[in-house]
């Protein structure tokens, strides 16, 4: 009987053992190969820094209350609270020490599209690398290019504050294994290049599926509410559904929402507030035909 139960449990500890590593392998950080990244050629910094505004990279990066020239110091530092705890926003800048003065582009390019760190750790995808992954290598090669010519930061941000289980990064790799993925969040019939062109700004750089679609309990996207409104992640109200259709968006052309993403200023002559005040503010820096192009994505998409 003693010999049948250890056989038992040795059986159950070997299966145990199995399926830790059938998880492991299936979920473990892939990182681009440093080969993938080799003949991209010398970056565009001009295109660089129209990645740059198109990402929004100083809304998050640069010094909470920043103005001015000061946005271009991504020193970190602001606190993005969640359901799952507070994240604190790393410092991007090239500083050696406290930056990203010592990776290469083989490292940022798999941070941001494999969400993997340059210690091949999983990323947390409050940097938003799910959306990311749909950017084109020579994009994220130009705006490495322009990230080294802005300013550099000593500052250290804190560790993030992550109860547990949370605070596991080997459980990204599940959270991965559900929900990441490069493919188009719409498929969008007979789309002609000026759609296409919006749909990878919104899909890809913009990231804009980060606040306006709803998330699970996991915080991956419900996908069959693409875009269609979600609770405000800074925990005031909800983000409006900007499909066509939409309480808040629906009746405006294409041309109403171009005008909004480089003034501000909605047809009723309400202007941008909240968070979209400054994601205004990072587009109207990117030419009108890409303004035009994500208008005419959003009108676009199917009608809820």
């Amino acid at each position: 009987m003693v010999a049948r139960f250890v056989r038992w449990l040795l059986c159950l500890v070997g299966l145990v053992i199995i399926g830790f590593g059938a998880f492991y392998v299936v979920t473990a950080p892939s990182p681009l190969p440093a080969s993938h990244w080799a003949n991209l050629g010398d970056p565009d910094i001009k295109n660089g820094e129209m990645v740059f505004w198109a990402g929004g990279c100083t809304s998050c990066h640069a010094a909470p209350g920043a103005k001015g020239d000061a946005k271009l110091v991504l020193s970190g530092g602001l606190a993005l609270a969640s359901p799952f705890g507070t994240f604190h926003v790393p410092n991007i800048s090239p500083d050696e020490k406290a930056g990203l003065g010592n990776w290469t582009l083989a490292d940022f390019g798999s941070a941001m599209k494999r969400g993997v760190g340059k210690n091949g750790e999983h990323l947390y995808p409050s940097f938003p690398y799910g959306s990311y992954a749909r950017m084109s290598d020579k994009d994220v090669n130009d705006l490495w290019g322009f990230l080294k010519t802005l300013p550099k930061s000593d500052h250290v941000a804190p560790p993030h504050e992550l109860p547990f289980p949370f605070n596991i990064r080997l459980a990204l790799g599940g959270w991965k294994f559900l929900y990441f993925n490069d493919q188009p969040r719409i498929v969008l019939a007979n789309a002609d290049d000026k759609i296409r062109r919006g749909q990878y700004l919104v899909e890809g750089p913009g990231h804009c599926s980060e606040c306006h679609t709803p998330r699970d309990a996991l915080g991956g996207f419900l996908r069959d509410q693409w875009l269609a409104g979600a609770p405000n992640p800074e925990g005031k109200g909800n983000i409006p559904d900007i499909t066509p259709g939409s309480k808040a968006i629906g009746s405006w052309s294409a041309a109403d929402i171009a005008t909004y993403l480089e003034t501000g200023f909605t047809p009723d002559y309400d202007s941008a507030g909240g968070s979209m005040a400054e994601v205004q503010q990072n587009i109207a820096h990117l030419p009108a035909t890409d303004r035009e192009a994500i208008a005419a994505y959003l009108k676009a998409l199917p009608a809820r």
